[in-house]
């Protein structure tokens, strides 16, 4: 065992990459990154955002946001507008294939749970200690 397996960071940054890539697997019938794959389920629970806010609810900055946005636009899955009242603020909504996107895309879900070995309940179990854990960090700043 190397001496970084001791370490709590180490281990979630191989998590973190071991679902990424998992996730590129499973999001290339599509053609889509995993960020992509976020702002479309982001999109597809809340409906319409501002690009602000959805920097905010995917931590995302906006040199990342902007262009993987501007990318969606150009493949036909979201539209980007200018709200009249204030041109500073953009809204982004999805198209008709953005929204059709999601009854392709149901099993992605359950096949990235049936690849990590965990049962619904150890996998909520899990995404709420990390929630806590993030939490913890943020508030230590």
């Amino acid at each position: 065992m190397a001496a970084v397996d001791q370490l709590v960071c180490f281990s979630l940054y191989q998590a973190s990459r071991a679902t990424t890539q998992v996730y590129r697997r499973l999001l290339a019938p599509w053609n889509l990154t995993y960020p992509q794959y976020l702002v479309l389920v982001q999109l597809w629970i809340d409906g319409p955002a501002t690009v602000s806010q959805l920097g905010d609810d995917l931590d995302l900055d906006s040199g990342t946001l902007s262009p993987l946005l501007r990318r969606m636009e150009r493949d036909g899955l979201l539209v980007r507008e200018r709200v009249d009242a204030d041109a500073r603020i953009v809204t982004v909504r999805l198209t008709e294939r953005g929204t059709q996107l999601r009854g392709e895309m149901t099993e992605v879900s359950s096949e990235l749970l049936r690849c990590t070995g965990f049962t619904l309940d150890s996998a909520v179990e899990l995404r709420d200690s990390l929630h806590r854990l993030t939490e913890s960090l943020q508030s230590a700043r």
